[in-house]
């Protein structure tokens, strides 16, 4: 005779680490799209995300390597690119009509002048609204126009940034 009680399986993407449910359900509840950034080893990935019933709509969605067709001749995942794709992202959604959304950073932690705050930074110059609390988690501005890493660089920052504001 069994004792034991049947083993429950998670869902897959729970077992996998790839999704958080209880913070997917309470960015969900809030009823605004989301804001998903994703930073992997060669790239910066932004979307925004509507929740419907049926499935997750993509409002707008940008990555860093489409700074290369900008005139971008730098890495794709240092914190000025970090910055310029979220500036992308932000014009691209406000085109599509999404005034307000909410971050979500999945499983990433939020850190204070991170390249997460450094493309948050670049979504809220881009004129979407996003609630994110003081402006004092953002990068200073020579570290966004990438005046750390060189001159060259800094003016690069500057004329993309013109070029995708227009």
């Amino acid at each position: 005779m069994a004792t034991r009680k049947p083993k429950t399986v998670q869902y897959r993407r729970k077992r996998e680490g790839k999704t958080s449910y209880s913070k997917r359900l309470r960015l969900i509840k809030s009823g605004k799209s989301r804001l998903v950034v994703r930073i992997t080893n060669q790239r910066v990935i932004g979307q925004v995300i509507n929740f419907t019933e049926k499935g997750d709509n993509v409002i707008a969605g940008v990555d860093s390597s489409s700074l290369k067709k900008e005139g971008w001749q730098h890495g794709s995942k240092n914190l000025p690119a970090a910055y310029l794709t979220g500036l992308m992202l932000g014009k691209k959604a406000l085109k599509n009509g999404c005034e307000e959304v909410i971050l979500d950073t999945g499983f990433k932690s939020f850190l204070k002048a991170g390249k997460i705050a450094a493309f948050l930074k670049g979504v809220v110059d881009s004129g979407l609204n996003v609630p994110h609390g003081s402006d004092d988690i953002f990068p200073v501005e020579d570290r966004v126009m990438g005046k750390h890493i060189n001159e060259k660089l800094s003016a690069d920052v500057d004329k993309i940034k013109q070029k995708i504001m227009s």
